[in-house]
């Protein structure tokens, strides 16, 4: 029997909450299955607001791969603001889905995902308001089994009490086999409970379930052992990884919202995973090897998102998009395709060594020149080796000054601040790299009103990097050196005006250090946090520095640790940490190797062109990087009418390994 639609009781209340159409469902695209059509139902949370939920590139592959099956059915939910909570609590509404507006209590699987550690507050009220009991160890089966991914779920520890099992890796093919598992034991009458769906999904390969390990601990607060508390459990879980990216082309129809959303684009995935050893970048780490999608593959799925979504602009996405080796053949074959139409490409923030007019020129054909962005990370060339991000300011400046020179009008640089090694003539050089790009643009262009937009952040060391030992800059330090990067900045009011300056203070930074970092006990912290009121915690106007630090106090300092151990103290090389048996596929040592190589300033090549330096991921996942040529072009076809905005389909071929 088919629950019933929580919508009668959700309705009278939505129109006493901002923005009630992101409750509603209905988006273009979007799919209501049956509900006695399904063995397996999923509900995917995203645990933010929705305006930024639903654009999520990784839920919407999700969505649409589960509701391919024929046994299985997936809907979303995002995260309720606090003005619908309250009145949800009030009225008795439990948290829903935006599809059908079923119950999500109701469902064999909450599958959450993760992009950044400050939504784990979220995941609580949704379980909350589902009827959910917080602690895993308090479920039995009549509740869903909670499924954690995205970038995140690579250190689950800190939400190892809320969360059933974390799905390490690429999740089109375990999003399956976690279909079959509960399916079965479904099907075979729940043989052995709740423990026993637990133990059987801890024997699916990328699936880790945390508590089936027992955690031990020193008496200096380290941790002492992490152990298998079951023999069919293993000893250590590795990553999944999706090999052929032409053989998953999804989204295959974008989701139209019906609200405004922070993305409003067909996106479409180019290649995933990076070899160019950002030492800070947990991303580029954990997803490798690279894998490149076909001229084929990209074609294709351009053409297909276009149709369904009527998107006029499609972004081109992956780590470092301008390093697809058939960028060039991409962007001018797209570009010749759309030409006369009103689609527009775009890239993502690119480097400067993968970067050229002609790209930028082809990027822009369809569209507007608005504006480019790069991102040195580092304001000085010795901060940059240190974190292996080696981009040339000469070659900055002089790609700076050729776009003003062809009609751009501003550029956006990142960077980061808070780095291992870092000093405040560090970060006061990112001033004079602006004052330079703005006197070029000034010269190439002859216009005084060229634009250069400094965005900093401030740096959080990541598990599964090489800066995972590395102690994380405390708040008042990032604060001060902002400070004095502002009034470097204004020092000369000519050129001052023409940059823009924006931050984020260092005090969330650490917060997002705690729990990208913590173990099991900063689960604690969580908890209180979130009693306490705390809910989205990654948006400015919600987040509160001091509710995490006297949660922290109150709940770690009674278990001999604290705040600053789990984020401003260095790391030793025999260290456990609490991800270790998490298996991304880089070796322990090369990473520990590289960290010494960081500290001592040595860069390190991009293995795609160079000898392969032994990361262990190739070994590890049983692939190899994948990259082209493949000899072929993109093939531009006649559109039939020139102001639609999408063509059929063209020709081309799997790149090489």
């Amino acid at each position: 029997m088919a629950p019933t639609s929580v919508f009668p009781a959700l309705e009278p209340i939505l129109p006493r909450v901002a923005k009630p159409v992101q409750y509603v469902g209905g988006e273009g695209n979007s799919q209501v299955k049956p509900w006695d059509s399904a063995a397996v139902r999923w509900a995917l949370l995203y645990p933010d607001a929705y305006e930024v939920g639903l654009p999520n590139q990784g839920v919407q592959i999700l969505y649409e791969v589960l509701n391919e099956r024929a046994d299985a059915l997936a809907e979303r939910c995002y995260a309720v603001w606090p003005d619908l909570e309250a009145l949800m609590r009030e009225s008795g509404v439990p948290s829903f889905t935006v599809d059908a507006h079923h119950a999500v209590g109701d469902f064999d699987v909450l599958g959450v995902s993760f992009s950044t550690e400050l939504g784990y507050t979220n995941l609580l009220t949704t379980l909350d308001l589902a009827g959910i009991p917080l602690h895993a160890r308090d479920r039995d089966e009549s509740h869903p089994v909670v499924v954690a991914g995205g970038h995140a779920a690579f250190n689950p520890e800190p939400v190892a009490d809320f969360v059933d099992v974390a799905a390490l890796g690429d999740g089109e093919e375990v999003v399956g086999d976690i279909t079959d598992v509960v399916r079965d034991w479904k099907a075979q009458g729940r043989p052995g409970g709740r423990r026993e769906l637990l133990l059987r999904l801890s024997s699916t390969p990328g699936c880790y379930v945390p508590s089936l390990y027992d955690v031990t601990y020193a008496d200096d607060g380290h941790i002492a052992a992490v152990t298998p508390a079951d023999e069919r459990v293993p000893a250590s879980v590795q990553k999944r990884t999706t090999i052929e990216l032409d053989d998953w082309p999804y989204p295959k129809k974008p989701l139209v919202p019906l609200a405004e959303t922070v993305h409003e684009r067909a996106s479409v995935e180019i290649f995933r995973g990076c070899t160019r050893g950002c030492r800070f970048c947990q991303a580029g780490m954990i997803t490798r090897p690279v894998r490149e999608r076909s001229l084929q593959g990209v074609g294709e799925m351009v053409d297909a998102s276009v149709r369904a979504s009527g998107f006029d602009e499609v972004g081109l996405l992956s780590l470092s998009s301008a390093d697809h080796s058939e960028i060039a053949e991409i962007t001018k074959g797209l570009a010749d395709r759309y030409e006369g139409t009103n689609t527009s490409l775009s890239l993502p923030s690119t480097r400067v060594d993968a970067f050229n007019i002609d790209l930028a020129n082809e990027i822009s054909r369809n569209g507007r020149r608005s504006g480019l962005t790069f991102a040195p990370e580092g304001g000085s060339e010795r901060i940059r080796r240190v974190i292996n991000k080696m981009v040339s300011e000469d070659d900055l400046i002089r790609t700076c000054a050729e776009a003003f020179s062809q009609g751009w009008r501003q550029v956006k640089l990142y960077f980061m601040c808070g780095l291992p090694t870092e000093t405040d003539e560090d970060v006061l050089e990112i001033a004079g790299m602006a004052y330079r790009v703005i006197e070029a643009g000034r010269r190439a262009s002859g216009r005084n009103d060229v634009r250069c937009t400094i965005s900093i952040g401030g740096f959080v060391p990541k598990p599964h990097t090489p800066f995972q030992w590395a102690a994380q800059c405390h708040p008042e330090v990032v604060d001060s050196r902002l400070r004095k990067l502002r009034e470097a900045v204004n020092a000369d009011r000519k050129i001052g005006r023409n940059i823009g300056m924006r931050y984020h203070d260092g005090e969330p930074s650490l917060i997002e250090g705690l729990l990208a970092r913590g173990d099991r006990r900063v689960g604690a912290v969580i908890e209180k946090v979130w009693r306490d009121g705390g809910r989205f915690d990654g948006w400015s106007e919600h987040f509160s520095y001091r509710r995490w630090v006297d949660s922290a106090a109150e709940a770690l300092e009674p278990q001999g640790v604290s705040l600053d151990w789990f984020t401003t103290r260095e790391r030793d090389a025999d260290e456990i940490l609490p991800w270790d048996h998490l298996d991304s596929g880089l070796e322990r040592d090369w990473l520990w190797e590289d960290w010494q190589d960081a500290l001592d300033g040595r860069e390190q090549d991009d293995c795609r062109w160079t000898p392969c330096f032994d990361c262990g991921v190739c070994p590890s996942t049983g692939t190899d990087i994948e990259v082209g040529p493949s000899g072929t072009t993109l093939l531009p076809l006649t559109v039939v009418n020139p102001t639609a905005s999408a063509a059929g389909p063209l020709g081309g071929a799997h790149p090489g390994g």
